[in-house]
């Protein structure tokens, strides 16, 4: 009878590895709570540390500054998960890919709005709102988010016009300004925050603006 062979314990640097990853998702989940219901002032990098059970010098070590934080936070919100995907490798673009008409397409871009505000929706003031004015980085930061989502829009119009084609008159470069101004999240927070809309009404709203603004048609 051969005796079994002793599993080999996990290399040290594994251990610490899978450490870090568990202490970064106690602070991210620390922080969003506090972001959320304090505001960017409020929470402040020792309240965000002693909510997560760890040290103020811990957050800055596998995080950052509190900017670098928010930034942490929001990236993780919007993707659903702690290793946020790339927009473009998201499921919505082969759904979108594969829509039948440009009207059903607009649907599903509405849908992925509304999931991301479901995810990040509560950071939105923070982010957009509070924080840029506090913050030259947050404020960098929102710029960029800004020029990423105006590339999208735009990369959304070009498929549009190239599958479907836009409503008379209307160039791509004017589609992508419209649908960037329509999806904005301070549109989404004046509708949802301050005049108390469901998400399902923003969403019906903005699949029905988008389509009669670049379609020229109803839903």
């Amino acid at each position: 009878m051969v005796a079994d062979t002793p599993r080999a314990a996990p290399p040290a640097h594994a251990h610490r590895a899978e450490q870090v990853r568990e202490t970064r998702a106690r602070v991210l989940g620390a922080a969003r709570e506090l972001f959320v219901r304090r505001g960017y002032t409020g929470a402040t990098v020792d309240a965000i540390a002693l909510r997560a059970g760890v040290s103020p010098q811990t957050v800055y070590n596998v995080i950052g500054t509190k900017a670098d934080v928010l930034k942490a936070v929001y990236d993780v919100a919007l993707a659903g998960d702690d290793e946020p995907l790339a927009v473009g490798e998201r499921p919505h673009a082969a759904a979108m890919a594969a829509a039948p008409d440009a009207a059903t397409a607009l649907h599903l871009y509405a849908r992925v709005g509304r999931q991301m505000l479901e995810r990040a929706g509560p950071l939105l003031t923070t982010v957009h709102i509070q924080a840029p004015g506090r913050d030259p980085h947050v404020r960098a930061f929102v710029e960029t988010i800004e020029r990423e989502r105006a590339l999208g829009t735009a990369t959304t119009a070009r498929f549009l016009a190239d599958r479907f084609g836009l409503r008379a008159g209307l160039t791509v470069a004017e589609a992508g300004d419209i649908l960037w101004t329509l999806t904005a999240p301070e549109t989404a927070d004046r509708l949802l925050r301050r005049c108390g809309w469901s998400l399902d009404r923003y969403e019906a709203w903005l699949a029905r603006s988008m389509t009669e603004s670049v379609l020229g048609t109803d839903v």
